[in-house]
């Protein structure tokens, strides 16, 4: 009888520590999601100021220019992680043919303020790529620990649910 209430003791404790592990990474991705989201919002703030320093050199260029603010609009409303990787790779590719814009404008080339937005954007590019590994990382640790023995019966008893990978280009 007693090595059955020690089993059981043990038993609760296992459960309880796969519990708090399978929490502890849930919110470790939820954490990591809200990081590139401040980076993508950095990034859509920087787009208007960017696509207006580039028109008032380019006028002639508005396809360009309303692709990215267009991929810019899209992206704010989009909540899905599948679909705001696509829609982030083809905005990123968007703004390297605004940011090319500049070497047929010297003047534009040249102007401090548009260097200064040039600068911030690499910037937060930087960033938001260094969000997207960490982001990964943590939803790589959460998946593994569902999928893994034992702690999968945690898993499903708790319903905890496999996260997305932001999958973005890295042209």
């Amino acid at each position: 009888m007693e090595i059955l209430l020690y089993l059981i003791v043990i038993f609760v404790v296992w459960a309880i520590v796969i519990f708090n592990l399978l929490v502890r990474d849930k919110n470790r991705v939820l954490t990591a999601w809200s990081d590139i989201d401040v980076q993508l919002r950095r990034r859509y703030d920087l787009i208007p100021k960017l696509v207006e320093a580039v028109k008032q050199y380019a006028s002639y260029e508005s396809a360009t220019l309303e692709a990215v603010t267009e991929m810019r609009n899209t992206g704010e409303k989009v909540s899905a992680v599948s679909e705001r990787g696509s829609l982030e790779t083809q905005l990123g590719n968007n703004l390297q043919r605004l940011i090319a814009l500049a070497e047929a404008y010297p003047d534009l080339k040249a102007n401090q303020s548009f260097l200064d937005l040039q600068l911030n954007l690499t910037e937060v590019e930087k960033h938001i790529q260094y969000a997207r590994r960490y982001y990964n990382g943590c939803v790589r640790n959460l998946n593994v620990r569902i999928e893994s023995f034992p702690d999968m019966f945690i898993a499903n008893l708790f319903k905890f649910q496999q996260a997305e990978f932001f999958e973005m280009s890295e042209d």
